[in-house]
């Protein structure tokens, strides 16, 4: 299966954000830019996925689509074997992706001016996402030293002691690869039944765990806690469907699941696309064995650049996460500008995510994805010596 991870695919001139759009998004133009920003990576979907998609295709008729049985049965039963947790079908709604259903949430569950409370640093989006909505992020900042990040609970309580209604989770963590334990969501949500607070728990890198790791999820905590609690869930990164647009929003509490479903209809988002049913059904069905050694890939993505920076770069630092396939680099060394490492980065060829999109503490990293071919990442590597050089 490495032979397969290891096949480069020329993405350009595919409508990809990551690799045609860079001058759009970014304002950063070249024909040699190497792209490790956008967090999809540069390999093929499953090939079961793959013949799944081919088979409808060939059927030739795209009309109005509905779930049926067995789309809630792969999702259900996926999570039930991969991560322990039991999903109850009247709780699940479906929506074109966890963004969108982020939003409704918080407009179902939150009024105009209430706090929202990130993680920070944290995924830029879920700020765009509370401010649009005319929300208010209320930052609380994670604790770091030469161990990783941990959560700052004292002052998470101070934030909803002075009322803020919703703390949005990541789990695992974006940009770091953090995997909260137990304890850590448990603790989160015994503050939020104390200040009658939800907590929406974003999850869509749960399945992206690395090997030996497991993510526990938000919906492995007792039922008391239910009543408070949306948990956000996806194929789509997992198995590289991204622009495919489907996601699974698991709602214990009725009368919001209810409220949420409304919401949608009064939207016109009640209507779901045959195609992205159709990759994630066979997706969870029969993806498991590739996903397993997509990440043994990706883990050896990760050791070849710690070897590398330990090597040519020992300044630059990062902790190896838990999850995904992205790197938090740690450049203060350099003792530069955010705008000067962008330029020095731009310079050598390779286009990071940088780290101040990613709000509070994000200033002097980057964000470098690794879910690519061993060759892009030693590309990629001999553009980091010229760029993060002392």
């Amino acid at each position: 299966m490495e032979n397969v991870f290891n096949t480069t695919h020329n993405r350009k001139n595919t409508s990809s954000v990551k690799w045609d759009f860079m001058t759009e998004k970014l304002g950063i133009d070249g024909d040699d830019l190497l792209p490790m920003w956008v967090s999809d990576y540069d390999f093929q979907t499953p090939p079961q996925v793959l013949n799944a998609l081919s088979h409808r295709i060939e059927h030739g008729i795209f009309g109005y689509s509905e779930r049926n049985d067995e789309y809630f049965d792969a999702f259900i039963h996926w999570y039930k074997n991969k991560h322990n947790v039991t999903i109850e079908r009247d709780s699940i709604a479906t929506i074109h992706g966890v963004l969108p259903g982020i939003a409704l949430a918080l407009q179902i569950l939150t009024s105009q001016g209430d706090g929202i409370i990130l993680q920070t640093p944290g995924y830029g989006s879920f700020a765009n996402i509370i401010q649009l909505n005319e929300r208010k992020v209320i930052e609380n900042p994670l604790q770091h030293d030469d161990n990783g990040y941990t959560l700052n609970l004292e002052h998470l309580d101070s934030c909803l002691q002075q009322g803020a209604k919703a703390v949005l989770l990541c789990n695992p963590h974006n940009p770091i690869g953090r995997i909260w334990n137990y304890d850590e969501i448990e603790q989160i949500a015994i503050l939020c039944e104390r200040y009658d607070a939800w907590l929406i728990s974003d999850e869509i890198w749960g399945d992206l765990t690395l090997p030996n790791y497991h993510y526990c999820s938000a919906l492995r905590l007792p039922t008391r806690f239910h009543s408070r609690l949306i948990v956000a869930t996806a194929s789509s990164k997992t198995f590289g469907l991204s622009s495919l647009r489907i996601s699974n929003f698991v709602i214990p509490n009725a009368k919001i699941h209810h409220l949420f479903l409304r919401k949608m209809s009064s939207l016109g988002l009640d209507v779901y696309n045959s195609l992205a049913m159709c990759a994630a059904t066979e997706a969870y069905k029969n993806g498991e064995i590739w996903l397993a050694e997509l990440m043994t890939y990706v883990q050896n993505n990760l050791n070849y650049l710690n070897d590398f920076l330990t090597q040519t770069l020992p300044h630059i630092t990062f902790n190896m996460p838990k999850a995904g396939y992205l790197v938090w680099l740690d450049c203060h060394s350099l003792n530069i500008s955010d705008d000067e490492l962008q330029h020095r980065c731009t310079k050598a060829g390779i286009v990071p995510s940088m780290g101040y999109t990613f709000i509070q503490g994000g200033s002097g990293y980057i964000r470098l994805n690794l879910g690519c071919p061993r060759d892009t990442l030693e590309k990629a590597c001999i553009r980091l010596a010229l760029a993060l050089a002392l």
